[in-house]
């Protein structure tokens, strides 16, 4: 039988979760700070540079390479964990005290990561690809603010946003501790201030996208 090595391990496996789940979530603080730019409400002039300078910087570009192995990378794993965990308990026990040992988003992993995952490939197929279509093909000037208010300006696309932002938060009210649980960062003290800002995290930064999403579709944003 071969020796397993620690990257194809659970510890190993746990550890780039954590990573690539830590690597996520300071891509989700520059993101939502770039589409906070919306809200300024100058006919999209602020946001518009700003989405021009992370298009076209050599050193995000490079970076955005990494961000999507990350997600793939992540995506992978976790699967791979849940199915291992599964199998290492194919028979459910008679009694079961899930419900006192932990919070049903925590449950329900595969659940919201399923319509994050549909969330995400909707998101990059509407705003990620005309913004790569319009640089690396058409070469056309792009022009990111009009096409984000005419994606959220559709009741349908709204719907899909708002969950799918939702889906993030509980998503992160999971993952932001386990990440630094995952990398071996407990401790007495520090754990309840990391739950504590993981808790905020989740509820400010969705919040954020969800807040800039209804306010270009009730018009508050032109």
């Amino acid at each position: 039988m071969a020796k397993e090595n620690f990257f194809s391990s659970t510890i190993g496996k746990k550890l780039i979760v954590g990573l690539t789940g830590l690597f996520l979530i300071s891509f989700l603080v520059i993101h939502v700070s770039v589409n906070s730019l919306i809200l300024l409400n100058d006919g999209g002039e602020t946001f518009n540079a700003a989405a021009h300078f992370m298009s076209h910087f050599w050193l995000i570009r490079l970076l955005e390479i990494g961000l999507l192995l990350g997600i793939l990378l992540h995506i992978v794993l976790t699967l791979r964990l849940t199915i291992a965990n599964r199998q290492n308990r194919p028979v459910k026990y008679v009694v079961s005290a899930a419900n006192q040992n932990s919070k049903w988003y925590s449950r329900s992993m595969g659940v919201l990561g399923s319509l994050l995952l549909i969330f995400l490939v909707v998101h990059m197929s509407d705003f990620w690809w005309a913004t790569k279509k319009a640089l690396y093909i058409t070469k056309e000037v792009d022009n990111p603010y009009t096409e984000i208010i005419a994606t959220l300006s559709n009741p349908i696309f709204l719907v899909i946003y708002v969950i799918g932002v939702v889906s993030l938060g509980f998503h992160l009210l999971h993952g932001f501790p386990s990440a630094f649980q995952s990398l071996g960062l407990n401790h007495k003290k520090y754990t309840p201030i990391i739950k504590a800002l993981g808790t905020a995290f989740s509820i400010v930064v969705p919040g954020l996208f969800a807040i800039i999403a209804l306010c270009v579709f009730f018009g508050l944003v032109q």
